[in-house]
């Protein structure tokens, strides 16, 4: 089955410190979590490797093995608004060093069920504003540094 991204939506909790084993879903049950609204993308999300590469001569042949793994930064875009605690949550995020509990929620429940989530933290690398031309919408761009696994929680059937 395939879904749409229209419908998603993107939530910041508190402060949570990083730890050397990957997060579980219930390691953010005690989060309270703000809304980001005005939502138009939420870019990208998930792991990929670096690579290391070795050249052996004998071989003529590059080998290339998988080194740690990092997430790209999730690009967030949103149309400006000045009352969105949710962006006001982002903005204030921005200016601390630390790392916050994100959340996002698909549009993808089973009738009367729940949807897939997607639980990760992250540090707020920039929180700019973009004006463009007459004829745009005042946008909020977000980076997010994704610093853990990425907990995936899978729609559930209503029980």
């Amino acid at each position: 089955m395939i879904f749409a991204t229209a419908g998603s939506k993107l939530y910041i909790g508190g402060v949570k410190s990083m730890q050397s084993a990957d997060f579980i879903e219930s390691d953010f049950d005690s989060e309270s979590w703000e809304e980001i609204g005005g939502l138009e993308s939420l870019g990208t999300l998930g792991d990929a490797s670096e690579e290391i590469t070795q050249d052996i001569i004998s071989e003529a042949r590059t080998k290339r093995l998988k080194g740690t793994r990092s997430s790209p930064p999730m690009e967030v875009i949103a149309a400006i608004d000045y009352d969105d605690d949710g962006q006001l949550a982002l903005i204030a995020a921005e200016k601390a060093p630390h790392d916050y509990a994100f959340r996002v929620v698909f549009n993808d429940a089973p009738p009367d069920g729940t949807p897939s989530e997607r639980l990760f933290i992250a540090k707020v690398a920039s929180a700019t504003e973009a004006y463009d031309t007459a004829n745009s919408v005042m946008k909020l761009n977000a980076s997010l540094w994704v610093n853990s696994n990425v907990v995936r929680v899978a729609a559930a059937e209503a029980e």
